[in-house]
């Protein structure tokens, strides 16, 4: 039977998420971690055919600006389908990942103004290249998740009153706090309340003045923050790396009955 985890989005946006799961320890946390970055497969180009470059710029070189596009994948590619995508510019301009035309509509770059090369008067660049389906594991161009993270929960509780005549320090947190059940200098607080350390500029002083606090992680919490490159829709990309998780166990759970 599936086990279920509490999770609980503090932001989201189109290719950011903050979330946090409770219930999982930091190896399973380090292991979402390692999976958003190395086994959810991406498309990327891999093979040109160079028509025409008469840029500066050598093929190869060209080819390997071109395998790090960013493209939307659709979650019913297989490993053995391609997609081909081609361009054609002549100069004076800039090639632009935009110019890419591909023969499936769903497949797209998903930034339309990553530079390719400029091209002087009179020089032209004009090819085609396929585009399958990778894991980072193999090559850091499938890497859906360009940036991947994650922190302890921390609770926060006042313990008292900073001396009459103290100065006041900063006291610098970063992640997300859980807010202790006491009396808030700055507001009306909850006790659990989630809150983003940015929102008070990562100073405590600052969400607490004159208060002494109390900083403890919380066991078995930990608030990941996950960018994708656009490649996969975010939670796509988390959902999909923790299935590759359970994936493995199941893999493991029936070599070990044999």
């Amino acid at each position: 039977m599936a086990e279920a985890y509490d999770v609980t989005f503090i932001d989201r946006g189109d290719r950011t998420v903050r979330f946090l799961v409770r219930g999982v320890t930091p190896a399973f946390a380090n292991g979402v971690r390692r999976a958003i970055l190395a086994d959810v497969p991406t498309l990327s180009i891999d093979s040109v055919r160079v028509i025409e470059n008469s840029s500066v710029m050598f093929d190869e070189q060209i080819a390997l600006r071109l395998g790090l596009v960013p493209l939307s994948t659709p979650d019913d590619y297989r490993p053995d389908e391609a997609v081909t995508l081609a361009i054609d510019v002549e100069g004076p301009a800039t090639a632009y990942s935009g110019d890419l035309v591909s023969t499936d509509d769903q497949v797209q770059p998903a930034d339309e103004n990553v530079p390719i090369i400029d091209l002087k008067e009179g020089q032209r660049l004009e090819l085609e290249a396929d585009a399958r389906l990778g894991v980072g594991k193999d090559h850091a161009k499938h890497q859906g998740g360009v940036a991947v993270g994650y922190r302890h929960l921390q609770r926060v509780e006042v313990v008292g009153e900073t001396g009459e005549f103290e100065d006041e320090e900063a006291r610098i947190l970063r992640g997300v706090i859980e807010e202790g059940a006491a009396d808030h200098a700055a507001e009306d607080v909850e006790d659990g309340d989630l809150v983003p350390a940015d929102a008070f500029d990562n100073d405590l002083s600052q969400r607490y003045p004159g208060k002494e606090v109390d900083v403890e992680d919380v066991p078995n919490a930990f608030v990941f923050s996950v960018e994708s490159d656009g490649s996969v829709p975010v939670e796509d990309l988390v959902v999909e790396a923790v299935g590759t998780l359970h994936a493995r166990a199941d893999e493991l759970e029936a070599a070990v009955q044999l």
